[in-house]
């Protein structure tokens, strides 16, 4: 019996690769090209199975393109580049990569808060660039993390974690806007509390975006946004490109309308508004917040295992649109 046919689109982990060979016909892109668009529905032909990233869309065209195919298995926690809609219509199975990445990436976050907060991006590029050559009272004078106000737009996983380094490790206080309100027990354990949209964006001294993209959430933080935040406020997005209007956010650095922001993520990465590569008080990171080996080896298997068990006929560990196991 021959095996089911699958297309890895990006470069994975080897260890990843031989054990999808051992239960379909692989082919895989470890040269890690970028393809087309056109090649990417070219490789796609006769496959059963994708093995997709962040960046690889997956819409109505590329179906009606490819009918073979029957499950996406996206090595990512994020699926903005998947239309589930049209993968639910077409009778194809999405999944994701959730919870393995939640501390890794809570961690970066707070990462990028402090460096943020504290200049270090800015500063580093000044003592390189030889300036360095005298102390003065006010030199890179930042703001400070402990004891601050630390909001969180979108209080998942991830937004939990992010609240609990800020609120346990340094003695912050926490604040929050969801599209829910988190129940009691889970309020109390992350030292959060709940607040309007409006009273988070002026309250806050430092934000922190975790929600997921949706055309809902398109540029949920933009120039009307950014007016309400203190000018001595940071801002850190590392949820997904399009959460805040990227040009938006430069005039505002530019005009000092927020005192500074910290971006792993991006509208049209990896292309970044040149307003963004002119203002000194932005850090900018290449979206690696789960970057790191465990947590990717461990997101890579997860996408995988959703792949083997939905061909030997399991429910995969994670499914976005499980209503297409049910009508097969």
């Amino acid at each position: 019996m021959s095996k089911p046919k699958i297309l890895v689109v990006r470069a994975i982990f080897a260890e990843v690769i031989a054990r999808l060979d051992q239960h379909f016909e692989v082919e895989s892109n470890q040269n890690d090209e970028s393809w087309s668009r056109a090649e990417l529905i070219e490789h796609m032909q006769g496959k059963e199975g994708a093995f997709t990233t962040g960046g690889d869309r997956i819409d109505a065209e590329l179906l009606a393109a490819c009918p073979q195919l029957r499950i996406c298995a996206n090595m990512a926690v994020g699926f903005n580049n998947f239309d589930i809609k049209a993968m639910t219509a077409a009778g194809v199975l999405a999944t994701n990569a959730p919870d393995v990445l939640t501390e890794t990436t809570a961690d970066f976050g707070f990462a990028l808060l402090m460096a943020t907060a504290r200049r270090i991006t800015e500063s580093e590029h000044f003592l390189r660039a030889g300036k360095w050559n005298k102390w003065s009272y006010d030199m890179f004078a930042g703001s400070d993390i402990h004891g601050a106000t630390l909001g969180i737009l979108g209080m998942g996983r991830i937004g939990q974690g992010i609240a609990k380094r800020g609120a346990h490790g340094f003695g912050m206080k926490v604040i929050y806007h969801n599209r829910s309100r988190l129940d009691a027990a889970l309020e109390a354990e992350c030292k959060a509390g709940y607040v309007s949209k409006e009273v988070l964006l002026k309250t806050a001294d430092h934000l922190v975006l975790v929600l997921p993209y949706s055309p809902a959430s398109h540029h949920s933080i933009g120039a009307a946004e950014l007016a309400l935040m203190k000018p001595t406020a940071t801002l850190v997005n590392i949820a997904r490109g399009g959460i805040v209007d990227d040009a938006a956010l430069a005039i505002a650095l530019c005009n000092r309308t927020i005192a500074a922001a910290g971006l792993d993520v991006f509208e049209g990465e990896p292309a970044l508004h040149p307003g963004l590569l002119t203002v000194p008080n932005v850090v900018l990171t290449p979206h690696i917040a789960s970057a790191t080996l465990p947590t990717r080896l461990a997101m890579a298997s997860l996408a995988a295992r959703n792949l083997i068990e939905f061909f030997a006929g399991n429910r995969p560990p994670t499914p976005l649109n499980p209503e297409v196991l049910v009508l097969k």
